[in-house]
């Protein structure tokens, strides 16, 4: 049988540079030199006879024949090391820090309480959480992986769809003692609503709801308190300030103990994809994969 010609550091290598899509970014992650890096690509290149990378002054990307390597290369490394792992008697217990980012209000919500009972389970298992709305590079700021809402446009990362965020309106029993509940969207025209103003166009951010031909509609709420973020809106509505349109986990305990009360439940149906995202160097991470499970379990 022949030998390989290549070396699987080597392969692991061209995976974590294509993923950064930089030698200098790749090489303070792998703890090496920009320039055995490079070495150690050209000798991989030079072994199988093809080009792998595309190197220019802004980035480096993959060749056709790169990304068709690295498609069918990755997963054969993460089962190499699941393998590594039982020969050694070694079970596949989520230990170190996973460090992993998500939307702000998503985040305190959800993660930080899937976080507790994760490293309760889990007693080796450190996570460093960033809980913002700022689109963050997984590759330059070094994050095993991220919460996304809507397409997901990076072709290098796996995206794993997580149940779909979806949009309620709601208020506080006493705000509707007091003012009643809208029995028509056009009826909000009449009530005290709470919005959010996009930063970017400096709109306020519209509502929206379902029409009777199945069609969702925009709704610019006629707002008579407006934030520069979603955070403080279900603080306001469960003041009695006025009514919210915010997602739905977002105030599930305050539906399920009846702080929060939905309105216009017949005209919802807005909604957004959630997704889990990371690199293919990730897919076999025992931490990411039990915070993965307990996303996908849907329990929130």
């Amino acid at each position: 049988m022949n030998d390989l010609p290549f070396d699987l550091n080597a392969v692991r290598m061209l995976v974590q540079v294509a993923e950064a899509r930089s030698f200098t970014t790749a090489a303070g992650q792998l703890g090496l030199s920009q320039s055995g890096l490079s070495r150690a690509i050209s000798r991989l290149e030079a072994g199988l006879g093809v080009k792998l990378l595309q190197r220019n002054t802004r980035n480096v990307g993959l060749t056709p024949d790169g990304r068709q390597f690295v498609e069918q290369v990755t997963p054969l490394l993460c089962g190499l090391d699941d393998a590594r792992r039982q020969l050694g008697d070694r079970p596949c217990t989520p230990s170190g820090t996973l460090k992993i980012t998500a939307p702000s209000m998503f985040g305190r919500k959800v993660l930080v309480p899937l976080a507790g009972q994760l490293m309760a389970q889990y007693p080796q298992l450190q996570i460093e959480a960033v809980l913002s709305d700022r689109l963050v590079d997984l590759f330059e700021e070094g994050f095993d992986g991220a919460l996304r809402t809507g397409p997901i446009a990076d072709q290098r990362m796996i995206a794993r769809r997580l149940r779909p965020l979806r949009w309620v309106t709601v208020a506080s029993p006493a705000y509707l003692a007091e003012h009643g509940a809208p029995d028509r969207v056009q009826a909000l025209h009449d009530h005290c609503c709470l919005a959010v103003r996009n930063l970017r166009s400096g709109r306020l951010v519209d509502w929206q709801f379902r029409a009777a031909d199945g069609q969702l509609q925009e709704f610019t709420p006629p707002a008579r308190m407006v934030f520069d973020s979603g955070d403080p809106l279900v603080e306001a509505a469960l003041a009695g300030i006025g009514i919210v349109q915010v997602m739905d986990f977002a105030v599930a305990d305050a539906l399920a103990d009846g702080r929060l009360q939905r309105v216009l439940q017949a005209a919802e149906g807005r909604s957004r994809e959630l997704s889990l995202i990371y690199p293919p160097s990730r897919q076999c991470s025992p931490k990411l994969q039990v915070l993965a499970d307990a996303l996908l379990a849907g329990e929130w």
